[in-house]
Order: C-alpha cells, then sequence, then structure tokens
C-alpha cells in the first residue's frame, strides 16, 4: 500500500482516528492535507506529519458550511493540484437522552456535522475525482449505522445516512473511475467513547468503560490505529473492485449483538 505521490484529504484529522489515518497514510508516502475546526488539533497533526519527514500542511473549516468545504477543496488543488484520496471523517457524538426527550438543537446539530458534513464533503470534492478519472472517498459511518442504540437518536440517525449517501454515490461515480466506501467503527478508544461514558455515568466513567468492553469479543475497545489500517486498505488500488460497500472493524461486537447499548464510533 504506497502512497508516494498521492493526495490524501481528511476531515476531523486533528484528533482519534483522523490523526491516526492522517500519520498511517504520510509514513506510506502520501501528502495529506489535515481539515479540522479545532485549529491547534489540526495543526499539531501536520507538524507531527512533517517532524517525522512528510508533506502535509492544514486548513481550518467547519464542515457544515459550503464555503469552508470549498475552501478546503481549493486550498488543495491549488497546492498540490488533485486529490486521490478523501476520508470524509469528521462527526460528533451529541448527547445522551431518549428519543422522547431528545433536545432538538442538539439533534440539529448532530445532523449537520455527521450527515450534511459528508454531504458535502462528497458533493465538492466528487466532482474534482470524476474530472481526474479516478478517486476514493472513504466516509466514517459507525455500528451505530446499522443497528440501534438506546439513547443516541441523533448518532444512530445520523450514521445510517452516512451509509445510505455512500451507497447512492458509489453507483454514481462507480463508471468515472471513483470508488465510494464507509467504515463502520465500534467502540474505539478515542475522546468520543470516553465523552460518552463520562455522560453516562459522570461519577464513574471507567465502570462504563468496563461493561462496554466486557461486551467486546475480544475483550478491549479497538484503537484508532486498526480503523487507519482498514481506510487505508480500502483507499488503496488493493481495494480496486471494492465500492458502495461498510466495513465493520468493532472486535466482533455487532457480530454477537452487543451493539445495542450506548457506544458510538471514535
Amino acid at each position: 500500500m504506497d502512497f508516494t505521490g498521492k493526495i490524501v484529504l481528511i476531515t476531523g484529522a486533528g484528533n482519534g482516528i483522523g490523526r491516526a489515518t492522517a500519520l498511517g497514510f504520510a509514513t506510506r508516502g502520501a501528502t495529506v492535507v489535515v481539515v479540522d475546526h479545532d485549529h491547534s488539533a489540526g495543526e499539531a497533526t501536520a507538524g507531527i506529519i512533517r517532524q517525522q519527514g512528510g508533506k502535509s500542511m492544514f486548513t481550518r473549516a467547519d464542515v457544515t458550511k459550503s464555503a469552508d468545504v470549498q475552501a478546503y477543496v481549493k486550498a488543495t488543488l491549488d497546492a498540490y493540484g488533485a486529490i486521490d484520496c478523501f476520508y470524509n471523517n469528521a462527526g460528533i457524538e451529541g448527547s445522551i437522552a431518549p428519543t422522547a426527550e431528545y433536545d432538538e438543537d442538539m439533534f440539529d446539530r448532530v445532523m449537520a456535522v455527521n450527515v450534511k458534513g459528508v454531504f458535502l464533503g462528497m458533493r465538492h470534492v466528487l466532482p474534482v475525482m470524476i474530472r481526474q478519472g479516478r478517486g476514493s472517498v472513504v466516509n466514517t459511518a459507525s455500528v451505530a449505522g446499522l443497528v440501534g442504540s438506546p439513547n443516541m437518536p441523533a448518532y444512530v440517525a445520523s450514521k445510517h445516512a452516512v451509509i445510505g449517501l455512500t451507497k447512492t454515490a458509489s453507483g454514481e461515480v462507480g463508471r468515472a473511475g471513483v470508488r465510494v466506501n464507509a467504515v463502520c467503527p465500534g467502540p474505539i478508544d478515542t475522546r468520543m467513547i470516553h465523552a460518552v461514558e463520562a455522560q453516562i455515568n459522570p461519577a464513574d466513567p471507567d465502570a462504563v468503560g468496563t461493561r462496554y468492553q466486557q461486551s467486546i469479543p475480544i475483550g478491549r475497545y479497538g484503537t484508532a490505529e486498526e480503523v487507519a489500517n482498514l481506510v487505508i486498505f480500502l483507499s488503496s488500488d488493493l481495494a480496486g473492485n471494492i465500492t458502495g460497500a461498510q466495513y465493520v472493524v468493532d472486535g466482533g461486537r455487532t457480530a454477537t449483538g452487543g451493539a445495542v447499548t450506548n457506544a458510538p464510533a471514535r
């Protein structure tokens, strides 16, 4: 999986899975454009890549705003002239509450970042790839896009939507040489899962983490690097016949029916 000479664009690359994927691509020779709403986190990711001898630049964006998305696409093209791989990753977990009590503003915020952000990313990157006659898009969905998760109505709805967008786009651009896939992480040892633990039991979040990990067949949370490896594979030539698919990386949790409790990706 050699990405020498390839231009990779990643949203939500300031932390977690996004950062791990950015570093993974960079170690395989890619030039990485880091996009994040958090300026310091995004600059830190790009800085790590450069310190390790790689090529990277950071551009700040709010993925819910079309002008910002167009700006990060333009910045990439102005700097490097192409977008070979796009990891459409930015997302938030929202709050923990039953559907009957869920805050409307929070629902709108989750859907804006997790659905509109993914849509806008494809809306403005796919035309570039179609013109190039090549490209790979990977969207971050979740096991919550495959099954229900009580008390997370916005997150679950948003990740189901990401899978629908992935399938739809893949059928539209396949003949243009562009592939579109989704990854579906289970609970991953990043900020997001620990924020959920704290929401569920502020007094003892570690107890929530222990319970979650006991429900996973491999007995632990996944790592950001394990998800990154899947994203990199799906972006590589080795996956040339894979499009419109969603790949689960969850330690066997959905296979054993363990994904019905509150545990989003990342």
